[in-house]
């Protein structure tokens, strides 16, 4: 979540017209995030969400993110909720930005993993998956490994000095994991965005999770890969350390909903690289093109130029999870 685009007391005041909330009491701006604008609004007895949605979210793909989220909550998958309007409509425009409101949901996330969380994170993205699969909606992943050349193409690596050789660097690496791309494996639909900020808890326990804005048809354990990436490492000195034992957690705790085949164990490798390259190449994007007045915080690309370098080091399923 993120601060793109600023509105003001007039426009709360339009909106509360559309949904009838009753006196909103505040709205604020929501810093955390990179993706779009978000803004926290309070009446005397609920909290919403309200979202403008900014540049890598395609109008044409939001009643898929509604109906999907409609349908998790249906399926007790907790996520926040779509309000519609007056009319019965999920989209508004804002600003001459596409606008949409989701129920507030209860819980933070963590700043730290245990291996127990770990274990549950596995356990309720299976529950998920198992969910989807039943679903006849479709999206394409829009930042699948086939759409990263056209984000490579329009990154100006003048303007990032961070990394030495970083084009050549990431020319090369997307490259090889195009070639390697598994096929056929199980398919439907995934997140797309597991990081800790999207997955809140409550007394420890999952109480769900949000930001659904990247979620499409791709590999079920493409997931996972982008869980090990963003959940499974351990940071000291500024130094990234993958940890075994957390993937472990979070392997077993999907197993013991969904069974992964071997086929799917075997491209975790591959996967986890092309994962990496995925937030490389955005964080290397978005650390470029990003707004200086945007109320945001900028994430480091070269958090995940380190992941890589370490995914291209390991080979096997085995050197995830011993």
């Amino acid at each position: 979540m993120a601060v793109y685009t600023k509105i003001t007391s007039k426009h709360i005041s339009q909106i509360n017209k559309k949904f009838n909330f009753g006196k909103i009491v505040s709205f604020n701006g929501i810093k955390k995030g990179v993706e779009n604008t978000n803004y926290l609004l309070k009446t005397k007895t609920n909290k919403y969400i309200l979202t403008l949605f900014e540049k890598r979210v395609e109008k044409k793909d939001i009643p898929f993110f509604m109906n999907l989220m409609k349908q998790l909550n249906k399926s007790e998958i907790k996520c926040p909720r779509p309000l519609n309007d007056n009319k019965g409509n999920y989209q508004f425009k804002i600003k001459k930005k596409t606008a949409s409101i989701v129920s507030f949901l209860e819980g933070k996330d963590k700043r730290q993993l245990s291996y127990k969380n770990c274990f549950d994170i596995g356990k309720y993205i299976a529950q998920m998956h198992v969910v989807t699969k039943k679903l006849t909606l479709f999206r394409k992943n829009s930042l699948a490994i086939n759409k990263l050349d056209n984000l490579f193409k329009n990154i100006n690596f003048k303007e990032i000095k961070l990394i030495d050789n970083l084009e050549n660097f990431l020319y090369f690496n997307l490259k090889e994991i195009k070639n390697k791309w598994p096929k056929k494996l199980p398919t439907g639909i995934i997140h797309g965005d597991l990081f800790m900020d999207n997955i809140f808890f409550k007394k420890n326990k999952i109480s769900g999770i949000i930001d659904f804005y990247f979620s499409g048809n791709d590999f079920y354990v493409y997931e996972l890969a982008i869980c090990i990436n963003a959940l499974c490492f351990d940071k000291k000195n500024n130094k990234f350390k993958i940890n075994n034992k957390k993937i472990k957690n979070l392997i077993n705790g999907y197993e013991c909903i969904k069974d992964l085949s071997n086929k799917e164990k075997n491209s975790i490798n591959i996967l986890c690289k092309g994962a990496a390259i995925r937030y490389l190449l955005t964080r290397v994007y978005d650390y470029c093109n990003t707004p200086k007045k945007a109320l945001i915080k900028i994430k480091d690309p070269r958090e995940y130029f380190q992941k890589l370098l370490i995914h291209n080091n390991l080979k096997t399923y085995k050197d995830y999870i011993n």
